[in-house]
C-alpha cells in the first residue's frame, strides 16, 4: 500500500479486495483471508483492514458469518420493473440466477384494513385482512423482509398454509384461482434498518434498505393483494 497519496490506505484495501472479487480471484461464496492475514499481506493495521471489510459488507460484496469467517456475497439480485408493470416472483427471480428462493415464516395474524387498504379494495372499516411476514432468503442468505396483507375473509384458508419456502404468488393462486399479474402501483423509498430489521436481515442498525410498496392485481386488474417490502441495499437491485 503506499501512503503517498491522498487516498486512505482502508480505501485502497477496500478498492483492492473488490477489484479482486469483481475480477474472479475471490469467487462467490468463497471465503477469503482473515483480518490478521490481511494486515500481514498489506503491512497495516488490523483496525484499517476491518474498516475496509466492513464497508465492503455494508455494500454487498462480502458477508460476514459468525464463527466461520468473512466470505463473498452471492451476486447481487437484479430487478427490473417493466412499462407494464408485470409483476415477477421473487422465486421466479431466483430461478434466472440459478438460486434457491427461501422464506421463514415470522407472524401470521389478523389485522384491521387502514385507509390505503380500503381504497385498494373498495371496502369498509370493517373489513379485516390476513397479514403475512416473512425473511426472504436466495441460497439462504436474507434479502428482504415480506409483509404481505390480503382479504381474510377471501385467503383465511392461508392462515394454516405451510407459507416456509413457498411462492406467496403460487399460495394467492391456489385459493383465489387467479395469479398476480402485474401492479396496480408501486412506490420505492430509501430507508434506514431499524434494530428489529437489523435483527431479522443480519444486517447492522442504520445500514440501507428500499422499501417497496406493491399493489398487487391480477390480470383483469382485480385487487389480491399488497406488499410492503424492505430489501437490504446490498443485495438487491431495482432497475424502474
Amino acid at each position: 500500500m503506499s501512503e503517498n497519496t491522498f487516498v486512505p490506505l482502508y480505501q485502497q484495501i477496500k478498492d483492492d479486495i473488490k477489484s479482486a472479487i469483481e475480477h474472479g480471484k475471490y469467487k462467490p461464496k468463497e471465503q477469503i483471508p482473515t483480518e490478521p492475514e490481511l494486515s500481514a499481506e498489506y503491512s497495516v493495521s488490523r483496525v484499517t483492514v476491518r474498516r475496509a471489510v466492513e464497508e465492503l459488507c455494508s455494500e454487498g460484496y462480502l458477508i460476514k458469518q459468525q464463527g466461520r469467517g468473512t466470505f463473498v456475497s452471492t451476486p447481487r439480485i437484479h430487478r427490473k420493473f417493466s412499462v407494464s408493470n408485470q409483476a415477477v416472483s421473487f422465486t421466479k427471480i431466483c430461478e434466472e440466477y440459478g438460486m434457491t428462493a427461501g422464506a421463514r415464516v415470522l407472524e401470521r395474524k389478523i389485522v384491521p384494513v387502514r385507509e390505503d387498504e380500503k381504497a385498494f379494495w373498495s371496502c369498509g372499516d370493517d373489513v379485516l385482512l390476513l397479514y403475512i411476514q416473512r425473511v426472504r432468503t436466495a441460497d439462504g442468505q436474507p434479502v428482504f423482509l415480506e409483509n404481505l396483507f390480503m382479504l381474510y375473509d377471501e385467503f383465511k384458508s392461508l392462515m394454516q398454509a405451510d407459507w416456509e419456502n413457498k411462492s406467496a404468488f403460487d399460495l394467492i393462486a391456489s385459493v383465489s384461482g387467479c395469479r398476480v399479474a402485474t401492479t396496480e402501483r408501486r412506490t420505492i423509498e430509501a430507508v434506514r434498518a431499524t434494530a428489529e430489521q437489523s435483527s431479522l436481515l443480519s444486517v447492522p442498525v442504520g445500514e440501507a434498505l428500499l422499501h417497496l410498496n406493491c399493489y398487487f392485481v391480477d390480470r383483469d386488474g382485480r385487487p389480491l393483494c399488497i406488499g410492503r417490502q424492505y430489501y437490504i441495499g446490498g443485495r438487491f437491485m431495482m432497475e424502474v
